[in-house]
């Protein structure tokens, strides 16, 4: 039991490792090529759909294939991919344009919150003060990360605060809706057909087909890090990781998003590392001590 809840913290932070790296080198080519943020959403979703099915399919041959056999197996695929990748990933974009970067990332943060209430109200207990403690921590971390402890660093207009909460909706939406068939079907599988079918989807609607005519070799490798580290493994380790630890702790651990891509934008795009970013980071580290803390003492 000890080695499972290890294994599912290791891979619940690595995907949120994973995600603050495709966080900054997503700025680096909004920063530098003007990247539009849908075209660059369809894109990493489809190739790091492709990788991943692939993968599968070199460690399980045709079971790759096994998740379309039964009807009920495929609308919660469909779920999965629709309601949860594509809407976390479309309305996070679209809370940038209709807000800012800051907003939308406090608000989309607001799933930590979601994921405790729904978590308590399936179980019928009540939360702790540990939990109730983690869950203000993770909030609060990622507001002085995001807003740099400034009020007015935030834009609330009424889309895209619509949008951001339905951002923290997709990722509470994915997270539960992906556990159950990635019990019978792998993460690497599932999350592999997921990005697929929601890149697809987002392709169409963004003609991700019209490529810009100012990428570089630069900006290809920085491309091929989204898809790979940021995309592929960051979504597939953290679904992994809720296989262990369950959804409410892995959400939590995942709060450490924003503490990963303020550490790597400050040591590669030389962004500036504020006291405000020492006490998100501080914030955040509370919550992941306090969600380990109550899973090695569950498990013991």
């Amino acid at each position: 039991m000890k080695k499972n809840i290890g294994r599912g913290i290791f891979f619940a932070v690595a995907g949120a490792m994973g995600w603050g790296i495709s966080g900054v080198c997503s700025q680096y080519l909004f920063m530098n090529y003007g990247t539009d943020a849908g075209w660059l959403t369809a894109v990493r979703m489809i190739f790091a759909g492709i990788l991943l099915i692939i993968l599968a399919a070199g460690t399980g041959g045709r079971q790759v294939l096994q998740v379309f056999s039964r009807p009920r197996d495929i609308l919660q695929l469909a779920a999965f991919a629709l309601l949860g990748l594509l809407l976390c990933q479309f309305t996070y974009m679209s809370a940038i344009r209709y807000s800012n970067s800051a907003t939308a990332t406090v608000l989309q943060s607001l799933n930590v919150v979601i994921m405790a209430l729904l978590t308590s109200l399936q179980q019928r207990i009540r939360l702790t003060l540990r939990q109730i403690a983690a869950v203000f921590l993770a909030v609060l971390g990622t507001y002085f990360i995001a807003s740099g402890g400034r009020s007015d660093g935030l834009s609330f207009t009424g889309l895209g605060l619509v949008m951001g909460l339905l951002s923290a909706v997709g990722v509470v939406t994915y997270t539960l809706l992906a556990r159950p068939i990635i019990k019978k079907y792998g993460s690497i599988c599932v999350t592999g057909w997921g990005m697929l079918i929601g890149g697809l989807v987002s392709a169409f609607y963004t003609r991700a087909w019209n490529l810009p005519g100012n990428l570089d070799y630069k900006a290809i490798l920085v491309i091929v890090l989204i898809v790979t580290l940021g995309t592929a493994f960051g979504f597939s380790a953290f679904l992994e990781g809720t296989k262990y630890l369950g959804p409410a702790r892995a959400t939590l651990l995942g709060c450490l998003e924003p503490v990963s891509a303020a550490v790597f934008s400050a040591l590669f795009l030389k962004s500036p590392f504020g006291i405000f970013d020492a006490l998100g980071f501080c914030c955040i580290l509370g919550t992941v001590f306090l969600s380990v803390g109550r899973s090695a003492r569950e498990s013991a």
